[in-house]
């Protein structure tokens, strides 16, 4: 069993052998990873050591320490976030080792292809079909809202297999190579003058088998991985006190008196506890997560998220007044990140608006807090014994 004192025995000797002043970025991380100190409660040999994940702590810990790189982790939030537990869980042995370890290092960028233009809120009604040609799929059809696909070189991807199955039950899940010939991303610009998001086009893309993920037909299960481990990346991201949208408000009501007004004081006080109450929440769910696989209270997480960045923003355009609807940077731009706090007031207010829709819409998350978390009777759903093809579309 690994314990705390031998992780740092470990840690410590991965940086005499690679220094991290002297050592090229990501050769440390290729190193860091085959020492099994990326995520230690994987498994040994693709990038862990079957450590209880709560110790991650300590490695993480001695290599800030000493100055040792990251693997920038919100450009490669996807990989990380969904598509690695995805793979870990249903991937091949050899699909594990060909993909986990480019995505950590962060040589490989990835994508998630599953909303589509009439497939949003209601994801198991997606149109794109994957038909078998001997040992390929030929897949056809739009995804939309894809943050990243302009940088990705792999995509998750959910596609209809049998469209005479009821809609949940009809969809398989690939790794699609976005090189391919077939696939086509358009961006799609947003309130913000930015183009974070895209919409792809597959058109005779042809993804092999051995880029399936799970059984033929079992897709939806395989999503439900996916999904999940997304919200608790978006809802229960690890901030300090005072991080994200709360800070710049905070900051602007101490250093501006004159801008303070009683009604103000009241909904910052009221927003301040409600984003310290979802901090420490998010922390909570982190250890929660050490037992075991993510559950439906990561959606209540990223539901709460959406709500207060959009509470809080108004708010702050509210306090600055004139100053709030300024927005100097209003430019189409394809970003690698998303920054919520280094930008203007007014970008903050408008970028907010995206958070009740990515991720999982509010409305369906509040569903599944009801139904998952409160035990609450589920709405009724006439089309789930009918077969896609007969659904009125």
């Amino acid at each position: 069993m690994t314990d705390a004192a031998a992780l740092r025995s470990r840690t410590r000797a991965l940086l005499a052998a690679h220094p991290p002043a002297t050592t090229e970025p990501l050769d440390f991380l290729k190193a860091r990873f085959d020492a099994g100190l990326a995520w230690v409660h994987y498994p040994t040999g693709l990038g862990g050591l079957d450590a209880p994940r709560s110790l991650q702590t300590v490695v993480d810990a001695e290599l800030a320490a000493a100055g040792a790189p990251d693997n920038d982790p919100r450009r490669i939030g996807i990989g990380l976030g969904m598509a690695a537990p995805t793979v870990l869980t249903y991937g091949t042995e050899e699909q594990k080792r060909r993909f986990l370890r480019p995505l950590w290092v962060g040589e490989e960028v990835w994508c998630q292809l599953f909303s589509e233009p009439g497939a949003g809120s209601d994801l198991a009604a997606l149109g794109t079909r994957a038909v078998r040609d001997g040992d390929d799929w030929v897949v056809d059809g739009q995804k939309v809202w894809t943050s990243s696909a302009h940088l990705a070189r792999w995509a998750i991807l959910i596609a209809r297999t049998d469209p005479g199955l009821p809609k949940h039950r009809g969809i398989s899940y690939f790794i699609c190579d976005m090189t391919d010939p077939g696939v086509e991303v358009r961006p799609l610009r947003q309130i913000t003058g930015e183009a974070e998001f895209n919409e792809v086009f597959l058109s005779g893309v042809r993804i092999p088998d051995a880029h399936r993920l799970g059984e033929v037909g079992e897709g939806w299960k395989v999503a439900q991985t996916t999904l999940m481990n997304e919200r608790v990346s978006i809802g229960g991201m690890r901030i300090p006190r005072e991080g994200g949208m709360i800070g710049p408000v905070a900051r602007a009501w101490r250093e501006r008196p004159e801008l303070r007004t009683h009604d103000l004081h009241q909904r910052l006080l009221t927003l301040w506890v409600e984003a310290e109450v979802a901090r420490l929440t998010g922390e909570r769910l982190r250890q929660q997560l050490v037992a075991g696989q993510p559950g439906p209270e990561g959606s209540g997480m990223k539901l709460a998220f959406a709500r207060l960045n959009q509470e809080i923003s108004g708010l702050e355009v509210e306090l600055l007044g004139q100053d709030g609807l300024l927005y100097s940077d209003w430019t189409m731009r394809r970003p690698e990140l998303v920054d919520f706090t280094g930008r203007d007031a007014g970008y903050r207010y408008l970028r907010s608006k995206g958070n009740s829709i990515e991720g999982g819409t509010s409305e369906v998350l509040l569903n599944i807090v009801a139904e998952r978390v409160l035990g609450l009777p589920a709405e009724p759903r006439n089309d789930k014994d009918v077969a896609w093809k007969d659904l009125a579309r």
